[in-house]
């Protein structure tokens, strides 16, 4: 039997765990998939929902003689967040966005509830680069992150719930309606990394799925 998961550019290992903690270590093959799918999915919906200039992967301004308080802050010259975009929080007011998907139940998080956990992802996040983009850039910044089973922190759970309002305003559909489809696309999006990082892949090189081509139930 082929299997063959379509939106994925590049084929993974294939990989047969036989046991639970076995599970969860492959879960790690996939990290980069699962990371890039959910920044490609939300600069998707943020061009739904009528935000102006999304950019993927904008590079930050370099440096020159700022300083900072905190010295976890990242100052090198290529450093770069994943999805910048205009109109998030305000119609002029542009917002950077980096993202992190974990696995609640690897090592270093598996002492610590989920809530923890994601309070302490989002922390480590804001004192990499919330300091720099504040200061240098002049944009808010948020991170988004979320467990690999779903859950969102309460950055990426407000980040979302903008954007469902936007596009509700945008649609004439109920805010409801739109929550619930973002909501999924969000699951179905860590079904397939999860899917990818359990079995591997199994069929013929394919090229990432077209945006034209995603399943839009809004239309």
């Amino acid at each position: 039997m082929i299997f063959q998961l379509r939106g994925f550019r590049e084929p993974v290992p294939v990989v047969r765990p036989t046991t639970w903690s076995t599970v969860y270590r492959v879960l790690g093959v996939a990290v980069y998939l699962r990371h890039n799918q959910l920044r490609d999915l939300t600069a998707n919906l943020l061009e739904e929902a009528g935000c102006k200039d999304v950019i993927v992967e904008p590079r930050l301004l370099p440096l020159s003689t700022e300083t900072f308080h905190l010295r976890s802050t990242i100052t090198g010259d290529d450093a770069r967040l994943d999805v910048a975009a205009r109109g998030i929080w305000s119609p002029m007011e542009r917002t950077l966005l980096d993202f992190r998907v974990f696995n609640s139940l690897a090592p270093s998080n598996a002492a610590l509830s989920v809530t923890q956990a994601l309070d302490k992802h989002e922390q480590e996040k804001k004192r990499c680069y919330g300091e720099r983009v504040i200061q240098v850039e002049k944009f808010s910044f948020s991170p988004a992150v979320l467990s690999t089973s779903g859950v969102m922190g309460d950055e990426a759970d407000r980040m979302y719930k903008q954007i469902a309002q936007r596009l509700a305003a945008r649609t004439n559909l109920s805010y409801e309606d739109c929550i619930r489809y973002i909501r999924q696309r969000i699951s179905f999006s860590l079904i397939k990394t999860l899917v990818v990082s359990r079995r591997g892949f199994l069929g013929t090189r394919c090229e990432r799925v077209q945006k034209d081509s995603d399943l839009n139930i809004l239309k």
